[in-house]
């Protein structure tokens, strides 16, 4: 069975999940049932150990090459096959097996401002109750000694976002013409004109998607005892009993702590004013790589924060790139 015609390589929390569900409503594409396998991520196992959460994360990954490839073998004859990780643009080894795997393979990238995607990213965790910090500025900060205790790439808040070194790599890999960036910005305002521009760029039929659906929409937990306790409890190690028990129960709990979440709250100025020096550099290595400005990145925004909106009725914060509904 052949490996897929194209991939969406990044960028986490930038409408990866919604991009996915939306392309999979194409009669001419087959998405991946898995959303994201992950299978570029290591040439073999993934370990077994890492942040709160992490062991959970690692056993999903579609590492095995028969498993990936029987990802694809419902796709209809004729219809181009693909899938979501959104960590490959992030992780350059994984940028080289895809390469040597696929390589002539169409990439699919979409780039959120930064700071909003590291703050989207933090609030899903804490959103989860695996989130130890309450404060993104202070999670921000505290990467570099995660990232050397191993914790998965999802906790890479800042790393996550700084597309251009990862652009400029994988751009000594693939041909441009291979590649599609656009902004997350236009998937949200301009959904029927982009989803119709990935069309193109696959070269399939436009004109038959003309919007995105509101997935994995962040809630945001008040901090209190009943936030602590039961995120407590998660990290405690429910997540690494057999899937039968501590899986289910780490479900329950996930529900109980986003039920009554409010919509992601904004970031004030001062948050922002205080993460953006993470970037700068490398938003001017993106310009120069893309040859497009994005210096509103590094400004005041007019409008910040849940951009979605509420979460819709019913649904449950995406765990490990699978939807589900709400449990009770």
């Amino acid at each position: 069975m052949p490996l897929p015609n194209f991939l969406v390589i990044g960028a986490p929390k930038s409408g990866t999940t919604a991009l996915h569900a939306a392309l999979s409503r194409h009669p001419a594409l087959h998405l991946s049932p898995v959303k994201e396998p992950k299978h570029f991520l290591t040439d073999g196992p993934p370990p077994v150990r890492g942040g709160p959460g992490d062991a959970q994360t690692y056993r999903e990954h579609v590492w095995r090459r028969a498993d990936y490839e029987a990802l694809f073998d419902d796709a209809p004859p004729g219809a181009l096959t693909g899938e979501a990780t959104p960590f490959y643009l992030y992780d350059l080894d994984a940028q080289r097996r895809i390469h040597a795997a696929v390589p002539g393979a169409r990439l699919i990238a979409v780039l959120r401002d930064p700071v909003e995607r590291a703050h989207s990213n933090w609030t899903h965790l804490w959103s989860a109750g695996l989130e130890p910090i309450g404060d993104v500025v202070k999670a921000c900060a505290a990467e570099p000694q995660r990232v050397a205790e191993g914790w998965s790439h999802f906790w890479h808040y800042v790393g996550l976002g700084r597309y251009g070194a990862q652009l400029r790599h994988l751009f000594t890999l693939f041909p441009r013409e291979q590649v599609l960036v656009f902004r997350y910005r236009d998937l949200i305002d301009r959904p029927a004109e982009t989803l119709d521009r990935i069309c193109a760029f696959l070269g399939v039929e436009q004109g038959l998607l003309e919007g995105v659906p509101r997935e994995n929409v962040t809630a945001h937990p008040v901090a209190g005892g009943r936030h602590r306790v039961l995120s407590a409890l998660l990290r405690s190690g429910v997540r690494v009993l057999p899937e039968s028990a501590g899986g289910r129960l780490a479900e329950r709990i996930e529900t109980l702590l986003q039920r009554s979440g409010p919509a992601r709250r904004p970031l004030t100025w001062e948050q922002r004013r205080a993460l953006i020096p993470y970037f700068a550099a490398d938003i001017e290595v993106l310009q120069e790589v893309t040859g497009e400005e994005f210096g509103d990145w590094v400004r005041p925004r007019p409008r910040s924060g849940g951009l979605v909106g509420a979460r819709p009725p019913g649904q449950r914060q995406a765990r490990n790139g699978r939807l589900g509904e709400e449990t009770t």
